[in-house]
């Protein structure tokens, strides 16, 4: 479990600050537990699944609570929502076994699950309201924007240090910024930089509703402030640029024909005649998929899938897809753009798809897919997009798109890539 120490706390608790008073009740530093019961206490949600529907009956009371706009609200600093949290895998041996790999490294899927925790409290923290009891407001993950690694090596016995706060905010939306450090040689020494964006919605989860303003103090947090509005026209950009909206580039599209040229059988000179090159995969050949039950124990506080659940196992099965393909086991170089376009509810079937769509010498980009399906309609809905970036001791094989719609997976992956390895 989490332990968290706020430098700033901001969380009530009966009229205390969450840090105070967690742990004056337990006499030590808060856990995870701690956390997200006081979560589940802010928003109102019940701890006991079968309770569920009441209690987010009675949260529609608070829509009267929700500010008219932003101007209503109070402006906030970055070091009102400052938060540090501390996993003690070193000083606390028993915690271990949750995040340990049988190579005795670190799961980098629960660590997932952390990041999402820390900047749904940190989004809290931003909007903190002493008058109220409970917040009106649903803050939910929209969007993992990216996560770089600076150390590919998260060893299990060693402390760790997670420090974040909010470094932009839209109208109904907040970028959290992460930092991750694990304690080595007496010093902590940085792991990953994490940026996630977040949405505020109403508290059916319905529509969307206003966060306070951000204000910058000094040059170096203005900065910050340019780089959120950057990373937003940005993500316009990118999302107007989609292949599943606009065609190729005229490079692409030469990209494309070049690999359906190194696929010709020169003998027959024939469209349908395909030959795959040497040390080449054909795309279809570089699948792995997975299944999910979505049980209530892995609830949010919201009583739908936790986020955090919802990445960890997309990114075991893209790892596991990238360890197949390259025959050894590879490192996380980036985790880009994971896209939260659905929520995924109790009870559901959650399909996952991996697909290694885009290689480079000893790098492989990963994309997986999930969607539920509904047994009863038979129909499957989209709920996430997740691409990430491994790296292998050696040089791995070419992947070879045969199919048109293959083609665009193969330079959509080549664009995550060149936006995570070469920006």
């Amino acid at each position: 479990m989490l332990s968290a120490r706020f430098l700033l706390p901001r969380l009530p608790l009966t009229g205390r600050s969450l840090c105070s008073g967690v742990a004056a009740k337990h006499g030590k530093t808060p856990t995870t537990a701690d956390v997200r019961s006081k979560l589940r206490e802010i928003v109102g949600a019940s701890t006991n699944w079968s309770d569920h529907q009441q209690a987010m009956a009675d949260r529609a009371s608070l829509s009267s609570m929700l500010a008219r706009s932003q101007s209503d609200l109070p402006a906030k600093k970055m070091k009102d929502s400052r938060l540090e949290v501390h996993l003690p895998l070193g000083s606390e041996p028993q915690l271990r076994e949750k995040y340990l790999t049988f190579h005795n490294t670190v799961r980098f899927g629960r660590i997932l699950e952390d990041l999402d925790s820390l900047a749904v409290l940190i989004s809290y923290s931003h909007t903190y309201n002493p008058a109220l009891k409970r917040s009106p407001l649903s803050i939910v993950t929209a969007l993992v924007d990216k996560i770089d690694m600076r150390q590919h090596i998260i060893y299990p016995d060693c402390d760790i240090k997670f420090t974040g706060h909010v470094s932009w905010v839209g109208k109904t939306s907040i970028e959290a910024k992460m930092h991750m450090s694990q304690f080595q040689d007496g010093a902590y020494a940085p792991i990953l930089d994490a940026t996630f964006v977040m949405v505020a919605r109403d508290p059916q989860n319905k529509r969307a509703a206003f966060v306070n303003p951000l204000v910058a103090e000094g040059p170096e947090e203005e900065k910050l402030l340019q780089e959120g509005e950057a990373n937003k026209l940005r993500r316009v950009e990118l999302s107007t640029a989609s292949l599943l909206k606009v065609a190729p580039t005229d490079e692409e599209r030469k990209i494309v024909h070049s690999l359906f040229l190194n696929t010709l059988d020169s003998n027959t000179v024939s469209f349908r005649s395909r030959l795959l090159p040497p040390n080449s995969v054909w795309m279809e050949d570089a699948k792995l998929k997975g299944l999910e039950i979505c049980h209530p124990q892995e609830r949010n506080i919201f009583n739908r899938i936790f986020g955090g659940f919802l990445m960890r196992k997309a990114y075991e099965l893209g790892w596991a897809n990238a360890c197949s393909y390259a025959g050894r086991r590879p490192t996380l170089v980036a985790v880009d753009d994971i896209l939260f376009q659905k929520p995924v509810e109790i009870g559901s079937l959650l399909l996952l798809s991996s697909q290694v769509c885009y290689t480079q010498d000893q790098y492989i980009q990963v994309r997986v897919h999930s969607e539920v399906f509904d047994p009863l309609t038979r129909q499957h809905s989209t709920t996430n997009i997740f691409h990430y970036t491994f790296a292998s001791e050696a040089e791995v094989p070419h992947i070879v798109p045969k199919t048109y719609g293959e083609s665009m997976l193969y330079l959509d992956g080549k664009r995550h890539f060149n936006q995570t390895v070469h920006p």
